[in-house]
């Protein structure tokens, strides 16, 4: 493996679903809006994860940029969809990693990482070698091929996954994939399948390994978030931990998509939690108070790049 980001993928791109099967190699852009040079927009302390991943030193995260979702909502667009981020190498990335863990980061918290996972491995073989001992977490919109997470076998200690739409209407009108529900149903399991049950260490209550599913409840979709929660149950029981997120945020009037134009009420909200409650779920995260606001998305100005 050269020490750049190229020649890490393959000439046909299909590490994600989308299979837009194009040379990023030969500077071609897949559905992610990237070519093959790794790309990251931030890397720094993030003190707005679960409590569990947070911690009070922060997580390590690093933001790639691009995104094969799209989501119409996106909280995090200026990197997802408009390319905001600095190229570096794989060394580079690496190098990163230990930066994090000497500025007391809890772990790596590899954010988006789906399309140049590659590059990601062949930055952790080189930081694992070196020394890095931290935890590292896999965050992601769980639109995710099995095959691709199977490469991350030995490499991830967490996983950090999204379930947004267990209809795939929704999924198509709000990400231009309905086939999301299946996708991530298939990813979840193979995430849980590595990482086993959440293990939280006693003493930090951080987590060591274990697979935390979040799911951002949306505007007039309660009733979706019910069905993803006693699905995720159903499934998996106590093995996973759950996190109930009400900060969704229109960051700029949605003219195709009225219905998103306004925040989550604490009535909807109430009744999803009041539903996990109500089927057993015990494990878990809710968000209180105001996080539904721009405050809580950081700026993407390529700090610790």
């Amino acid at each position: 493996m050269k020490d750049n980001a190229n020649n890490c993928l393959e000439s046909n791109c299909n590490l994600c679903p989308r299979n837009c099967g194009v040379n990023r190699a030969r500077g071609q852009m897949g559905v992610c809006g990237q070519t093959d040079r790794l790309k990251v927009a931030r890397a720094a302390l993030h003190f707005w994860e679960e409590p569990c991943i947070s911690g009070e030193a922060g997580s390590g995260a690093v933001f790639f940029s691009g995104c094969s979702l799209r989501c119409v909502y996106c909280q995090n667009s200026a990197i997802a969809q408009g390319g905001v981020g600095k190229e570096i190498s794989v060394s580079r990335l690496a190098e990163k990693f230990f930066e994090l863990e000497a500025q007391g980061a809890n772990n790596i918290n590899l954010v988006t990482a789906g399309h140049f996972v590659p590059q990601v491995i062949a930055a952790l073989t080189q930081a694992k070698a070196g020394g890095l001992r931290i935890p590292i977490v896999y965050n992601t919109s769980s639109y995710e091929h099995v095959e691709t997470l199977r490469r991350l076998e030995g490499y991830v200690d967490i996983y950090l996954p999204d379930f947004k739409y267990m209809e795939g209407a929704l999924a198509e009108r709000y990400s231009h994939a309905k086939d999301y529900p299946a996708v991530a149903k298939a990813a979840i399991a193979e995430m849980v399948r590595q990482s086993g049950p959440v293990r939280i260490h006693e003493e930090t209550g951080l987590a060591e390994r274990g697979t935390i599913v979040r799911h951002l409840v949306l505007p007039g979709q309660a009733e979706d978030s019910k069905k993803i929660l006693f699905y995720l149950y159903q499934a998996y029981g106590d093995d996973i931990f759950v996190s109930i997120m009400n900060q969704y945020t229109p960051l700029a009037p949605m003219r195709d998509y009225p219905e998103l134009n306004r925040r989550v009420t604490e009535a909807e909200y109430d009744a999803v939690v009041d539903y996990a409650i109500e089927i057993g779920i015990e494990n878990g995260f809710i968000q209180e108070g105001e996080t539904a606001k721009e405050s809580f998305i950081p700026s993407f100005d390529c700090e610790g790049i």
